[in-house]
């Protein structure tokens, strides 16, 4: 072999090697991108579970509330029939 073509063989070895690490680090550059997306979106859906559990607590409060005036309002509907009929009599 000849001494320009074992530097061939060396420039290409030296081409393949920061080839090969060029898209190591490329890799792993998309790698830290993309876990950072999926972090992100993770703590937007939590937000959202946060605010929905919110929401859900407030809503079961004003059902207990409706179901305590309607309660309410059957008594008073109650009382006024029988003070209509007290007052027929």
């Amino acid at each position: 072999m000849s001494a320009q073509a074992i530097r061939q063989g060396r420039a290409d070895e030296v081409r393949v090697t920061i080839a090969v690490g060029a898209a190591l680090v490329v890799q792993t550059a998309l790698a830290l991108v993309w876990a950072g997306a999926a972090a992100e979106r993770l703590s937007q859906l939590e937000r959202r579970a946060d605010a929905s559990q919110e929401i859900i607590e407030r809503v079961t409060r004003l059902e207990e509330q409706t179901g305590a005036m309607r309660a309410s309002l059957v008594r008073i509907e109650a009382k006024l029939d029988r003070q209509n009929k007290d007052d027929l009599k």
